[in-house]
């Protein structure tokens, strides 16, 4: 199984470890890339896919790297909504 097959299947099943880094990368994989925003943007974060211009907005989890189960459901039901799950 590929590095993308597999996050996509751990994504799939919301774990409740699935990490910033993890997203990044598979969001990466699925043709998203970072968008820098203004200096003063702190933790919040955007994705955009230059196929679709779908732009996914989250803030990056702190202190900890572990995404919060809210992100990831919203996660998911926007990937799904853009059929990239």
């Amino acid at each position: 199984m590929s590095k993308k097959e597999t996050l996509i299947q751990r994504f799939k099943s919301l774990p409740r470890d699935f990490t910033y880094s993890q997203l990044v990368t598979w969001l990466g994989l699925l043709g998203y890339i970072e968008i820098k925003t203004v200096k003063s943007a702190g933790s919040r974060k955007a994705f955009f896919h230059s196929k679709t211009s779908h732009i996914i907005r989250l803030h990056r989890p702190h202190p900890g790297n572990v995404l919060k189960s809210y992100q990831m459901k919203q996660l998911f039901d926007e990937l799904k909504k853009e059929d990239l799950i």
